[in-house]
């Protein structure tokens, strides 16, 4: 829902210049360098780059660009996959990164609150000496403002819940500049519409996020970290099932298949078995650390698990876990000169060996080349596609296992994306999963954005 209206870029960014001086850059490598995200979509330099320190700046900013009628995008760290950040011809981007600073930081109440532009390994390295974290949030290093506006989530989510869960409060800007805050420090509440869920996930669409306020929580005694490799996807992802059944306590369980085993071995320098394979952590005393990887093993031994190797060692831990963060560089390095991008979905647990099978049966047929890699403990998986973006036939098998892709895990009752978000490459996904709820989010864009110019072309 597109309105359309007349603009002179010209006047805006002459405008901002006035009031915001050289926040205001308007050279091509800057403009170049804070036009999209990491993803393979479509994406044109922005007229003007607006580096924001304070929610001020970010208001100042929007007020001018909507009283001439200028389209905004805002940026934060760009570590996106779905072009929610790409900016296109004719608009300003807001730059957020330069709002780096922690506001608050409570110990006592186990809470933070932060510029949209920190990021989550600066407020982790704040809090440490406290015996606090935030381990929410996706593996790759990422901003607060981003990961709330994709309501992002990630190899933890299984034990600490999604960025939905761990928001307690925001500062947003709508967009003809308003401040409002939503929520609050406090664990629960009950007064009013809950602001801080609509803006959480929107994309930057219904305003922009400044401030995150957050929860934080206490450094396990104790961690470690298993492998164990299986003869079949079944009998891993029946594993974990069992496993929860059960009630033992699993901080992070992430599953990859063969190809992605092969990818990492090679891209980080491992000697893993290259099979469908759970890489499993588990937190807490060491005492109760201890039972949980015992009861494990046994329900993994009973499915038929190839391996067990106890990872305890703090080194072999993040050498493993750095390996799978690397998943996606890993899967570029076997094809030297491609491009990658990645996309995913989420699935009930109980469908997702068969969602994941029946795609490595399209992969196959396709002829195209996508490791898997995925956070089995809620259903969520990524395909990381390895293409050369020269050859169209190579593409268009990448889109169409994509599409397929959606619709399967859509019937069986999931979602078209996990955690990546929208974007401008899952709008039509989005139409398929939530048919005339679509419409209701259209009405909430055109009440809060009716001149339509916040992150134009993104979600909806």
């Amino acid at each position: 829902m597109i309105v359309d209206i007349s603009t002179d870029v010209g006047a805006a960014v002459r405008e901002l210049r006035e009031v915001l001086g050289t926040k205001v850059h308007t050279d091509v490598p800057t403009r170049a360098s804070r036009a999209h995200d990491r993803s393979h979509h479509d994406w044109s330099i922005p007229e003007a780059v607006v580096s924001c320190t304070t929610t001020e700046d970010v208001s100042c900013a929007l007020a001018v660009c909507f009283r001439h009628g200028v389209a905004v995008v805002p940026i934060g760290a760009g570590t996106g996959l779905e072009g929610g950040a790409n900016s296109s011809g004719g608009n300003v981007c807001i730059d957020l990164s330069p709002m780096n600073r922690i506001l608050h930081l409570g110990v006592a109440d186990l809470d933070a609150t932060v510029q949209a532009g920190v990021m989550k390994s600066a407020l982790n390295a704040a809090a440490a000496p406290h015996g606090l974290c935030f381990p929410a949030g996706p593996g790759v290093d990422a901003s607060f403002g981003g990961m709330a506006s994709t309501r992002a989530s990630g190899t933890n989510a299984v034990a600490y819940g999604t960025m939905r869960a761990n928001v307690l409060g925001l500062t947003v800007v709508l967009a003809d500049g308003t401040v409002v805050t939503t929520g609050g420090l406090a664990r629960k509440s009950s007064a009013g519409y809950d602001l801080t869920a609509l803006f959480v996930g929107s994309e930057g669409t219904l305003g922009i996020i400044t401030e995150v306020s957050v929860r934080l929580y206490g450094i396990p005694a104790t961690t470690a970290t298993a492998v164990v490799p299986f003869p079949t996807l079944g009998a891993a992802v029946s594993s974990v099932s069992a496993a929860i059944a059960a009630g033992v306590p699993l901080s992070r369980i992430e599953l990859m298949d063969d190809v992605m085993v092969g990818a990492m071995n090679s891209y980080s320098d491992l000697s893993l078995k290259e099979a469908p394979t759970l890489l499993v952590e588990f937190e807490g005393g060491p005492a109760s650390v201890a039972e949980h990887v015992d009861r494990f093993e046994a329900i993994a031994s009973g499915r038929g698990a190839l391996g067990y190797e106890f990872a305890a060692d703090p080194r072999r831990r993040d050498e493993l876990w750095q390996a799978r963060h690397d998943a996606l560089p890993a899967a570029a390095a076997l094809r030297p000169g491609s491009s990658t991008w990645s996309t995913d979905v989420c699935v009930p647990i109980s469908r997702l060996a068969d969602c994941i099978e029946e795609t490595q049966a399209d992969i196959a047929a396709e002829g195209v080349l996508a490791p898997i890699a995925g956070h089995v403990g809620d259903g969520n998986f990524h395909l990381a596609f390895v293409v050369d973006t020269e050859v169209t036939a190579e593409r268009e098998a990448a889109q169409a296992v994509n599409e397929r892709l959606v619709r399967r895990a859509v019937a069986m009752g999931g979602t078209c994306t996990g955690e990546h978000g929208i974007g401008t490459g899952k709008r039509a996904a989005l139409r398929l999963e939530h048919g005339e709820g679509v419409r209701v989010m259209e009405a909430i864009k055109a009440a809060l954005d009716p001149r339509q110019l916040l992150n134009p072309g993104k979600v909806l």
